[in-house]
């Protein structure tokens, strides 16, 4: 006699394998947890390749070719385009997957659309996330040699005329620490409270 799932299993939502960006991984377990997302299954890349693009398509193929290898059969892929210059779209139209929308984590988490209407005002702002505000000196000072040569700075960031802190949990710690990252920066300081932005309605809807 042929085994039929019961009704408890046809009523839970099938298993999503969800490849997201390490530097995001908080909020993805966050958003699930918030939701009841039980059936999405986390694997995270390296955070560190939010500073080399280059390895993000490479990586997610890889992840993707394991991913099916262990029998799941939805994929989503925890990633905006993030610097990959619409190599990321290619290889999710190759593999049939989709992605978060959007050009990277500070437009999905400010909302892409809302991200859009302020780029002109914003054209000259340099961005941190929570994750980047509590890993600022692992991935921005030291990676720019900013720790050895401090004279660099202007190199850098003289383009820039304000820091954005895109919240996306009100931490005055890490305001604190966006702060202070601004004022090494010599830049402008702004505070914007986003929360998770569309980054929920992707996973929801994955």
């Amino acid at each position: 006699m042929e085994n039929r799932p019961s009704a408890r299993e046809r009523a839970q939502p099938k298993k999503v394998h969800v490849i997201g960006c390490g530097a995001i991984a908080r909020e993805i377990l966050a958003i699930c947890e918030a939701n009841g997302l039980d059936h999405i299954d986390l694997h995270c890349l390296p955070a560190i390749w939010h500073n080399t693009p280059e390895k993000i398509t490479p990586g997610l193929r890889e992840a993707i070719a394991r991913a099916r290898d262990e029998g799941f059969e939805r994929i989503f892929i925890a990633y905006a385009d993030c610097g990959t210059g619409g190599e990321l779209d290619r290889l999710c139209e190759e593999e049939g997957v989709t992605r978060i929308p959007g050009p990277h984590c500070y437009s999905f988490f400010a909302g892409n659309a809302d991200f859009a209407k302020r780029w002109d005002d914003d054209l000259s702002a340099f961005f941190l996330t929570d994750f980047l505000a509590r890993q600022f000196e692992a991935f921005v000072i030291e990676p720019l040699g900013l720790d050895r040569h401090p004279e660099l700075r202007d190199m850098y960031f003289g383009h820039y005329r304000k820091l954005v802190y895109l919240s996306q949990v009100e931490d005055k710690a890490l305001q604190e620490k966006a702060r202070r990252a601004a004022e090494r920066l010599g830049l402008e300081y702004e505070y914007r409270f986003t929360g998770y932005g569309d980054l929920t309605r992707s996973l929801i809807d994955a």
